[in-house]
């Protein structure tokens, strides 16, 4: 399973055999949630949520803001257009 990138001590997933709409699994602290990108313009949109706690999510949310377009187009990479 890839790792995009480290979030916060967490690590942000993108499954290559995955399904559509483009998302990220977040994993760490025995907890995951996934996020719907909303590719190209976001907003991150929280989907399901194993164990995080309201701060925690809310953290995850503005770091995957920051790097969407970032995540978008490894999303792309993986899997093609459309999102």
């Amino acid at each position: 399973m890839p790792t995009v990138f480290s979030l916060f001590g967490l690590r942000v997933v993108i499954y290559p055999n995955d399904h559509r709409p483009a998302h990220v699994h977040v994993m760490g602290k025995g907890c995951e949630a996934v996020f719907n990108l909303h590719c190209p313009g976001g907003p991150p949109e929280l989907r399901e949520n194993y164990g995080f706690g309201a701060k925690d999510l809310g953290r995850i949310v503005d770091g995957l803001t920051t790097h969407l377009a970032a995540l978008c187009s490894e999303w792309r990479s993986i899997h093609g257009l459309p999102y």
